[in-house]
């Protein structure tokens, strides 16, 4: 929550700096068109971003699984009393996470730029999206985050198919049953905040 109302502070900052009209961003010309898979064709442009996200994905997994301060991090969300015995400063883990955090979340606004146009805004439209990819995923799980985020994007585009005014709220019922049958989410751990 703090970091929401921080966002909002940061957005009307930046109407106050920059005004609030947004930019238009094209797509990089070797990434234009559409090519033909077969079934249909289908944007260069999305296909990279795709590819992109699958990219970061792998990177950040390897490097939560695979590395040192993976390891730390997630022993840090486990325990942080028994990380701090261990004489490691919790709170500059934390700090690093936000930083890979804030990174990833600039990386998309960059990714994402050519397909709507650069505003204050632009982030604000997928909070309510990213916060329920969280809770249904489980609480610093990345399988979860992906898996959810997948189950998330099906829901609400067969929902916008079939039943257009109930796109927006088909997600949050989403949130309810699954919280429902488990209450930490679909990869979450009761007790943990990892």
């Amino acid at each position: 929550l703090l970091t929401f109302g921080l966002g909002y502070v940061l957005v009307d900052a930046m109407r106050f700096l920059f005004g609030i009209e947004g930019l238009p961003s094209g797509t990089p010309p070797v990434l234009r068109g559409a090519p033909n898979l077969g079934f249909g064709h289908f944007p260069t442009y999305r296909l990279f971003l795709i590819a992109a996200t699958a990219l970061v994905i792998g990177a950040l997994w390897l490097f939560i699984e695979k590395t040192r301060y993976g390891l730390i991090i997630r022993a840090g969300a486990r325990d942080p009393e028994i990380v701090r015995v261990l004489g490691i400063d919790v709170s500059r883990v934390w700090w690093l996470v936000f930083g890979i955090g804030t990174a990833i979340a600039g990386l998309s606004g960059a990714l994402a730029a050519p397909t709507r146009a650069v505003n204050p805004e632009m982030g604000i439209s997928i909070l309510a999206e990213s916060f329920v990819v969280t809770v249904v995923g489980g609480m610093g799980s990345l399988p979860g985050a992906v898996v959810a985020g997948l189950l998330v994007g099906i829901v609400f585009s067969l929902t916008s198919l079939f039943a257009p005014d109930l796109a927006e709220l088909s997600i949050f019922v989403l949130m309810a049953l699954v919280l429902l049958v488990r209450p930490q989410g679909l990869f979450g751990k009761a007790g943990h905040m990892g």
